[in-house]
C-alpha cells in the first residue's frame, strides 16, 4: 500500500545541491537545548516516564568517558553506575553502546553493539573479525540490570546491530541490523533469535543515494560513499506495526508484527506483508508517539519531521544546528528529546578534516498539538 504524502520540504539526490543550505536556515525559537557535552558524542536517546533522560556514547578513538549516562541537573551521571562504564571484561562492562530504549513498562534496555568491520555502517575492507553484542534489560526503579541477552546464535562476522525497540505483548524485541540487511526478532523468553526479511528491497539501501551537504557528498577518501541498509525501526505504541527504512533510500516501510512473530511466515509471504508508507526521504532515527505520529530525524535539511496518520509529512522543527540529528525520546513533559551525532562532519568524511561543531549536544522540541 502507497500512502499520498505531503512534502513540505523535499529532499534530493546527492548529485543535485541541497535546496536548504545551513548557511541559510534561520533559527527555530521553539528549539531549546536540553544538555550539552563538550567534545563527547551522543547517540542514544530515550526518556522514561517520569522524564529521566538517558542518554549513550559511542566508543570514539578519543573523547570518550561513559558509554551510558543519565542526565541530571544537566550533568552526565554514569548509569547504571560507574563499574558498567569502566573497561573491562566485554561481559559486565559496555564495549559500545549504539541505541537505548525505555519500553512501555519503564524498563531500559541498553544495546551494547561494537559491529565487525564489514557488519558497521562504515563499512569497508578489513580483515575478516567478530562483533561483540549484547542487550541489557535495566529496571529504572531499582537502576538493576535484570538480564543480558548475548545474541550467541547470530553472524557475528556480518551483523552490525543498530537499533531496538520492545514488543512487551509479546515478549519480543526487534532490532535493526544493517551488516545483515535485516530485522532481528529476538525471543526475551529464550535469548534465541531469527532474521526477517533479509536483503530485500525493504532493507538494502539504494547504492544511487548518496548523502550530500551543501552540494558536497559524503564519501569517504577512496571515494565509496556511506552507505547504510535497513537502520531506524519504530514500534507503534499499540504494538501493532514496525516502521522501518535504510538510510539510503527514500520509501518508508511497515509490517504488522503478528506476521514479525509468526515463525511459519516463508521469507516470500512474509516480504508480501510488507507495506510501503511512502516517500519520505533520507532519514536516520525513528520513533513513534501515542498519537500515531512516526518521526524521522534528516540531517540532509537539518530537521525533524513527522508521519502522521492520514499519511501527510509535518516538519516539526527545522535549524542549523540539526547536525545528523539522530535518536529520539519522548518525555512525559510532552517534549520530544533528540541528539545530534554530527557523523557527516567527521574526517573520514571530510578528507581527512574535523569539520564537527562542539559543543555535541541534546535537543527538545515540544511535540505538536493534539487534533
Amino acid at each position: 500500500m502507497i500512502r499520498k504524502t505531503l512534502f513540505l520540504l523535499p529532499l534530493i539526490h546527492a548529485f543535485c545541491i541541497n535546496i536548504w543550505a545551513q548557511e541559510k536556515l534561520p533559527l527555530d525559537p521553539n528549539l531549546e537545548i536540553a544538555a550539552s557535552f563538550g567534545p563527547y558524542r551522543p547517540i542514544g536517546v530515550s526518556v522514561s516516564s517520569n522524564n529521566r533522560l538517558f542518554v549513550s556514547f559511542p566508543k570514539q578513538k578519543e573523547d570518550h568517558q561513559y558509554g551510558l549516562t543519565e542526565i541530571i541537573n544537566g550533568r552526565r551521571v554514569p548509569y547504571p553506575n560507574e563499574d558498567w562504564n569502566k573497561q573491562g571484561d566485554e561481559k559486565s562492562h559496555f564495549v559500545n553502546v549504539q541505541d537505548i530504549f525505555v519500553d512501555a513498562q519503564d524498563y531500559l534496555w541498553v544495546l551494547d553493539s561494537k559491529p565487525s568491520s564489514s557488519g558497521s555502517i562504515f563499512g569497508g575492507p578489513g580483515k575478516i573479525d567478530e562483533g561483540q553484542f549484547k542487550l541489557l534489560k535495566i529496571n529504572t526503579r531499582t537502576n538493576q540490570v535484570e538480564r543480558i541477552y548475548t545474541f550467541n546464535d547470530i553472524d557475528k562476522e556480518k551483523s552490525g546491530l543498530n537499533d531496538v525497540r520492545i514488543d512487551v505483548p509479546k515478549n519480543l524485541a526487534y532490532l535493526s541490523d544493517p551488516g545483515q540487511a535485516a530485522i532481528i526478532i529476538l525471543d526475551l523468553r529464550t535469548g534465541k533469535t531469527r532474521k526477517a526479511l533479509e536483503n530485500t528491497s525493504f532493507t538494502l539501501a539504494d547504492p544511487g543515494l548518496v548523502l550530500s551537504y551543501s552540494g558536497t557528498s559524503m564519501r569517504n577518501t577512496a571515494g565509496k560513499p556511506f552507505l547504510s541498509n535497513v537502520n531506524g525501526i519504530a514500534l507503534t505504541h499499540d504494538f501493532n506495526y514496525l516502521y522501518f527504512k535504510p538510510i539510503n533510500k527514500e520509501y518508508l516501510y511497515r509490517i504488522a508484527t503478528r506476521h514479525l512473530a509468526d515463525s511459519s511466515l516463508s521469507s516470500t509471504v512474509l516480504q508480501k506483508k510488507v507495506e510501503n508508507m511512502g516517500k519520505v526521504g533520507v532519514t536516520h532515527g525513528l520513533l513513534a508517539d501515542s498519537q500515531g505520529n512516526i518521526y524521522l530525524t534528516t540531517s540532509m535539511d537539518y530537521s525533524i519531521k513527522y508521519l502522521s496518520s492520514d499519511g501527510e509529512i509535518h516538519t516539526l522543527t527545522q535549524d542549523p544546528r540539526l547536525l545528523w540529528p539522530d535518536s529520539l525520546g519522548i518525555g512525559g513533559d510532552g517534549y520530544l528529546y533528540f541528539s545530534c551525532a554530527q557523523l557527516s562532519r567527521d574526517p573520514q568524511w571530510n578528507n581527512g578534516i574535523s569539520k564537527v561543531e562542539l559543543p555535541y549536544r541534546v535537543f527538545k522540541v515540544k511535540l505538536p498539538q493534539r487534533k
